[in-house]
């Protein structure tokens, strides 16, 4: 059984573990299968591809963001400009919300 994914795309981040352990970035893609996402401009890797004249791609070395691990990423708070953790509550309307656990403001 897989725990729940409270991280969204497009959400804020920050690393707070590893090589790349403080840096902020946008969530590009989640792998929910694997529990790990992939940020923008974190996790650098470079990737040697062969150059394809068909469809104008051109070789040699690519830098690209390799997947990190979901457990060692946080939801930036844009009110209180935290790494916080992130909890549900349901409004007067009766919708599902998350908000930051540290400033009690809704995150969506």
């Amino acid at each position: 059984m897989r725990k729940k994914v409270r991280i969204k795309k497009d959400d804020k981040v920050m690393v707070m573990a590893g090589k790349d352990k403080g840096k902020i970035g946008k969530v590009l893609k989640i792998l929910s299968k694997d529990d790990r996402v992939l940020v923008e401009k974190v996790n650098m890797v470079k990737r040697h591809t062969k150059g394809n004249p068909y469809q104008q791609v051109a070789g040699g070395i690519v830098e690209k963001e390799a997947p990190i691990a979901l457990s060692n990423v946080q939801v930036l708070c844009a009110s209180c400009a935290n790494a916080t953790r992130v909890g549900y509550r349901e409004t007067e309307g009766g919708d599902k919300v998350r908000f930051c656990k540290k400033c009690n403001e809704i995150l969506d």
